[in-house]
């Protein structure tokens, strides 16, 4: 009769208690990580509810949503670009904006002495053709050769038409102010 007993309280629990034995006058609670007692009157899935005494599942679900919050703020102020500007002023250089989510602004100025040429260039990126407008940099030592290539554009990726169109402005520019500095 004992063994009849046993069974019978372990089917009641329809979740599956062949992870625990119990009998009708067990009371003991089973560790899930924080406190938690098997009841039959509760109305959580699988008879457990967690204990008065323990604000472990309170805890873990508030640190969660902090974790996430500064994510997001983490993402919108350091990732999340919005726009992308470049201007160009011939006589002094080439300015480039990215404006974050978040409002934050970073800018670089280079000076149109170290502008070497501004040129349309294209990458493999993830199994297609991605082209990209760069500025070359002349190596100070070397005029002619190349020090560094920067890339503008970033996070935008426009289309080859509008870069087209960009690049076209860019070497119109260009050629204004290296006319200008050749002239005595």
């Amino acid at each position: 009769m004992r063994r009849a007993s046993r069974t019978s309280a372990a089917a009641a629990w329809p979740c599956g208690a062949a992870t625990t034995r119990r009998t009708a006058a067990s009371s003991e609670s089973l560790r899930l990580g924080c406190r938690c007692a098997r009841s039959a009157p509760s109305p959580a899935p699988c008879g457990w509810r967690p204990t008065g005494s323990s604000p472990c599942g309170s805890m873990i679900l508030s640190v969660a949503i902090f974790i996430n919050i500064v994510g997001l703020l983490g993402y919108l102020h350091f990732v999340k670009v919005d726009q992308e500007t470049l201007l160009i002023i011939d006589s002094l250089g080439i300015q480039m904006t990215s404006s974050y989510a978040s409002g934050k602004e970073s800018t670089t100025f280079i000076e149109m002495d170290k502008v070497k040429d501004v040129i349309i260039n294209e990458a493999i990126y993830m199994q297609k053709v991605i082209y990209y407008l760069c500025i070359l940099l002349k190596d100070p030592g070397k005029p002619h050769e190349v020090s560094q290539v920067v890339p503008v554009f970033q996070s935008a990726k426009p289309r080859l038409d509008c870069l087209i169109e960009i690049y076209r402005s860019c070497q119109e520019i260009l050629a204004h102010q290296k006319a200008t500095s050749t002239r005595p």
